[in-house]
């Protein structure tokens, strides 16, 4: 599924504000004519977008691959879409199974606000050095006990996790911040980008980044990055799912179609 988060209170069902999990359960009832219940790779926050998540549920009734896509993406509001659907093995779970998932935060880093991009990415009007907040992500990518990048609320049984890639790319005035992981805690990512940007801004040196993880306070990391910056782009499964993967898209193709 792609969707932009905006309108929604976040992926997980809830009382009140419209989520994500509600709309698409709504539609593939409409499908099946039957009740259906969704699982999802990754949770995601208000105003939080996706790329490529991935949902498996248990189909009530049999219906081509074409009906659990522009059949339900006809019930769907504009800003949720299918993008495609295909049977999996009993044991293939959108969770357990992943080993890995990607984000990425997209930050326009000029002196105005944009119009075309609002609730789209996260404006900075604050120059960003770049250089300096490649060389703090170096310190941050391996194995290592996240606490100091975790939500209050985070619901983990534990804080470790493996950070395989943290990479930040700058084109023209689009800032870009790529990160891969076997799982991410609550609020990880924006608060990793959080720690960036100060960085980026000259108030902190780029071995802060390592003082903080060490630290393993939550009170040591600053801010949290506005949810409108980021997207959950994939989930990675073994091979023998076969399922279709999302890199990171080219730098030109999301949230900076002009550059």
């Amino acid at each position: 599924m792609e969707y932009q988060g905006s309108a929604f209170c976040g992926w997980q069902r809830q009382d009140g504000p419209a989520s994500v999990q509600e709309s698409l359960e709504a539609a593939l009832s409409e499908i099946a004519q039957s009740a259906v219940h969704t699982t999802v790779a990754g949770r995601t926050d208000a105003g939080v977008h996706a790329l490529g998540q991935v949902v498996h549920f248990d189909a009530p009734a049999a219906r081509p691959a074409l009906a659990w896509t522009r059949g339900v993406n006809r019930f769907l509001p504009p800003t949720i879409s299918v993008r495609w659907a295909r049977p999996v093995p009993l044991d293939f779970h959108a969770r357990f199974a992943a080993l890995g998932r990607r984000y990425r935060y997209c930050i326009l880093n000029r002196a105005e606000r944009s119009a075309l991009f609002a609730d789209r990415a996260a404006w900075i009007a604050r120059p960003l050095a770049v250089e300096a907040m490649q060389e703090a992500t170096r310190l941050l990518v391996g194995h290592h006990d996240f606490s100091a990048f975790r939500a209050a609320a985070c619901q983990a049984k534990h804080p470790l996790r493996e950070l395989r890639q943290l990479r930040v790319t700058r084109r023209g005035d689009w800032v870009f911040v790529d990160a891969e992981a076997n799982a991410f805690l609550h609020h990880m990512v924006r608060n990793l980008v959080g720690v960036l940007l100060s960085i980026g801004w000259g108030d902190r040196p780029p071995h802060w980044a390592a003082q903080v993880l060490a630290s393993r306070d939550r009170q040591q990391a600053g801010m949290t990055a506005p949810a409108e910056g980021l997207y959950f782009v994939a989930a990675l499964y073994p091979p023998q799912f076969q399922l279709p993967t999302l890199d990171f898209p080219d730098l030109h193709t999301l949230c900076a179609p002009s550059c």
